[in-house]
């Protein structure tokens, strides 16, 4: 057995071997853990709170290193407290926290102390688990001088203390305590610690930090006034999670810079469980990079989903396979389709034209991408404050009709047209600024770029406001239109014809399965799950998970509690106990080795478990009966 077991291990580390001595899977490995590593540095390390994350360490700054101003002893008693609102995206809390606190003890001060909820539960005196976090530092401090404390911080944190200047050294250093979920704190916990706080404000510089995740008035309704008086309270507010989703989707999807897309259902998926479920930022990366995963598995050609020289060198070594793989694309053979007869002929039998071709077509298709997203930043410029918002308020739900369709022959694209249409002048010259501020930071399309320029100059030089109202009123009575509406009609034509060249879906593009992911339907299986669907499953066909055959019926082999499930889906509405016992005893019964001595146990801790579960309860309609409450099982 052993020595199968080490032939087997063998054989498996030679394929393994095999495989990565491959420069395809090679470049496709690399190109995967680059992508990865580009979204962490992009997101997970990018400083979406630095603002807010910055102010708390000022105002620590200001109230701790400074306590012996007048300021500070005029109010003794009050400790600095700042109530840092976060929002409801809950899952995100502890990365800014994390962060929070690796900025304090680098540039404030090394005493930082963070605690949940669930780890204070009882009273103060009682808990053990703040008392040791902060007895410690409690007793150094009220027990040496303020000259030892700070040799001691030297000693200890010789790496936090070099940042602070011999100028900046206080007296002595704040004491941070955060509560990360203050709304789940017991209120008497929180009035114990706030009153042995403040007798102690004057030895020992304490700063509170509160995460809050709804509103400031969350203090006023955990804390007395007798004990909110204590504290001098500072609202901080943190980016909405919105607003960090419209950094993600600025900085990975709509950028040309990363090589990995998504398509129009799977970016629905993934909003969808953003906004109906978590409102966590942190949720939808980690959907992004299961989704980068998940191509590059089931994706033999994602090699090619790379930066565009590194991808170009790729296609020129694409094994025979491989060139196969491509000319079964649903993209390439549409492309093979529109070709001349001899070009269909080359490219259906010549593998070198084909590798020549396809470097061509991954050419056009990054410099699709490179067009598409500053014409649809545009597009959106022009659009977003339209009424009633015909193509969206946000970018992302612009970039989703583009690339799932034709834009152009939609019912919002033309009433977003007849909106452009009536636009003023100021408003129309405001509009197309922002569309050549948009083309100058890209730097392409330098010749849209002139062309919007030539316009604006064009509208700026036309008649004042008053002399144009004028005109309109004339063109309006005789029916005829005046320059100002030529000119306007004309720069919605120009824009027209961008959206129709630059705005193309995805979809149409030679060679788009390369870069762009489409499977929803996995993605939702994975990220969006459903347990009791699961549970189902898995009552339903027990062999499944035992790797045997099931035979379809109810069998005396199936553990108690898939037994008694399988009984119950053959009940109404309304279960008799009795006859559901004597069922699952004739179950019970065909098997040669059971106990019937222990089948009424059994049987009574199989619907307990249905009861935990959420399959039945008990009902007063009748005494010996309960209620079924899940129908349509698997």
């Amino acid at each position: 057995m052993g020595n199968c077991s080490n032939e087997h291990r063998g054989t498996s580390f030679s394929a393994s071997a095999a495989s990565l001595s491959n420069p395809l899977i090679c470049s496709s490995i690399n190109t995967f853990f680059f992508l990865d590593k580009y979204i962490f540095s992009q997101v997970i390390q990018d400083q979406l709170n630095k603002k807010v994350l910055d102010s708390l360490a000022e105002f620590i700054k200001k109230h701790g290193l400074g306590c012996s101003s007048d300021n500070w002893r005029q109010r003794a008693r009050e400790i600095p407290t700042a109530a840092l609102m976060l929002g409801v995206n809950v899952p995100d809390h502890a990365m800014t926290f994390r962060s929070l606190c690796n900025l304090l003890q680098d540039s404030v001060t090394p005493f930082v102390v963070s605690v949940h909820a669930k780890e204070c539960a009882g009273t103060f005196e009682r808990d053990p688990v703040l008392v040791i976090n902060l007895t410690l530092v409690c007793q150094a401090t009220l027990t040496i001088r303020i000259i030892g404390l700070l040799q001691k911080c030297t000693q200890v944190f010789p790496q936090r203390t070099e940042s602070l200047t011999n100028s900046d050294l206080p007296q002595s250093l704040p004491v941070v305590v955060i509560f990360k979920d203050f709304e789940a704190f017991n209120s008497q916990v929180l009035q114990d610690f706030i009153l042995i706080c403040s007798r102690y404000t004057q030895e020992l510089p304490f700063i509170f930090i509160f995460g809050i995740a709804t509103s400031p008035s969350a203090i006023q309704h955990r804390l007395p006034h007798s004990v909110s008086s204590l504290l001098c309270i500072e609202v901080f507010h943190s980016l909405s999670c919105t607003q960090h989703l419209a950094s993600v989707f600025d900085k990975l999807i709509l950028n040309s810079q990363f090589p990995f897309k998504l398509s129009s259902r799977v970016i629905q998926v993934l909003v969808g469980i953003f906004l109906y479920h978590d409102f966590s930022v942190q949720n939808f990366v980690k959907g992004l990079q299961f989704s980068m995963l998940e191509h590059f598995k089931s994706q033999p050609l994602s090699m090619l989903c790379c930066q565009k020289q590194e991808a170009l060198l790729s296609a020129k070594t694409l094994s025979k396979k491989n060139v196969e793989r491509i000319r079964h694309l649903p993209s390439f053979m549409r492309y093979v389709e529109t070709q001349e007869p001899q070009e269909q002929v080359q490219l259906l039998t010549n593998d070198e034209h084909v590798k020549e071709v396809c470097q061509q077509l991954l050419k056009n298709l990054h410099k699709y991408h490179k067009n598409y997203y500053p014409i649809l930043q545009c597009l959106h410029s022009l659009t977003s404050s339209l009424p009633k918002f015909p193509l969206g308020k946000h970018i992302r739900e612009l970039h989703v009709s583009c690339i799932e369709k034709n834009l152009w022959e939609t019912e919002e694209y033309d009433s977003a047209l007849q909106l452009l249409r009536i636009l003023a002048k100021d408003e129309l010259v405001a509009a197309l600024r922002k569309c050549a501020e948009i083309l100058k930071s890209t730097k392409i399309l330098q010749n849209v770029l002139q062309q919007l320029e030539d316009f604006i100059g064009r509208l700026e030089a036309l008649e004042g406001k008053s002399e144009t109202t004028l005109l309109e009123k004339e063109s309006r009575r005789t029916k005829r239109m005046n320059p100002y509406e030529v000119l306007r009609s004309q720069v919605i034509e120009f824009i027209d014809s961008l959206v129709r060249e630059y705005l193309t879906p995805a979809e149409l593009q030679p060679l788009n399965e390369v870069c762009y992911y489409s499977s929803s339907g996995v993605l939702r299986q994975r990220l969006n799950v459903t347990p009791r669907t699961s549970i189902q499953a898995a009552l339903s066909h027990p062999f499944y998970y035992f790797l045997k055959t099931d035979a379809g019926t109810i069998s005396s082999a199936a553990p108690d509690l898939c037994i008694v499930y399988k009984l119950h889906l053959e009940c109404g509405r309304l279960i008799n106990l009795y006859d559901w016992l004597e069922a699952f005893v004739t179950v019970m019964s065909a098997a040669e080795d059971q106990d019937t001595n222990s089948e009424d146990a059994r049987f009574i801790q199989a619907v307990s478990e249905m009861e935990f579960l959420g399959f039945i309860k008990s009902t007063k309609q009748k005494t010996d009966h309960v209620a079924r409450l899940t129908w349509g099982g698997c």
